[in-house]
């Protein structure tokens, strides 16, 4: 039997079987990565949600107090729902979507320092044992949320370093994989807080 009849053919199997190995890993890696990222995104809409639930527990709890300033409230409530309207998909997050998102959130997160702020006013209130709770959960909550949209960050930097990088990058656009954005800062965060005594 004549091998040398047949090297040419086992040197294209071998480069077909070696491409297709390599373009799978390339793929198969992307879609590991990217489902990572989009459970980073579900752990942080958890955190944002159970926020949003505590909210609904303590904007009840601040009603009972009679006089308490409504539009406060009212503003709260507002904020909430408008956060709770904003939907990002996890397939594909763009700086567009988390910019939109994170100004919600950011609305929930001023109309809520308001909302605490307003509460010294009330001692009945700042008495109020549901109310503490509910105030330490709460703060307990923003730190979770702050982990969940670190991990996020963390979950996207690998995933888009796979898709960017040569060779990869030629083939990430064919598979349909894009860059996903990151978590950034609120709008004026770089700027210091004035305190005022």
């Amino acid at each position: 039997m004549d091998f040398k009849k047949f090297l040419p053919w086992i040197i294209v199997a071998v480069i077909i079987i070696g491409g297709y190995s390599w373009v799978k890993g390339i793929n198969n890696t992307a879609i590991t990565l990217g489902q990572t990222v989009e459970q980073s995104w579900g752990n942080v809409q958890t955190s944002y949600q159970r926020r949003n639930d505590l909210i609904g527990n303590l904007v009840n709890t601040v009603k009972g107090a009679a006089d308490f300033e409504r539009t406060t409230l009212t503003a709260v409530i507002e904020a909430r729902a408008k956060a709770t309207s904003i939907t990002v998909d996890p397939t594909n997050i763009t700086p567009e979507q988390l910019a939109a998102f994170n100004k919600a959130q950011s609305g929930v997160s001023s109309s809520l320092s308001r909302l605490l702020v307003s509460v010294e006013r009330y001692p009945e209130l700042k008495a109020n044992q549901n109310f503490l709770k509910l105030q330490d959960e709460l703060a307990s909550t923003e730190n979770q949320i702050l982990t969940a949209r670190t991990r996020f960050n963390e979950a996207v930097m690998p995933y888009n370093t796979h898709i960017k990088t040569f060779p990869n990058s030629l083939f990430a656009g064919v598979f349909g994989f894009k860059e996903k954005a990151y978590f950034n800062a609120v709008e004026g965060a770089e700027k210091p807080v004035e305190v005022k005594f």
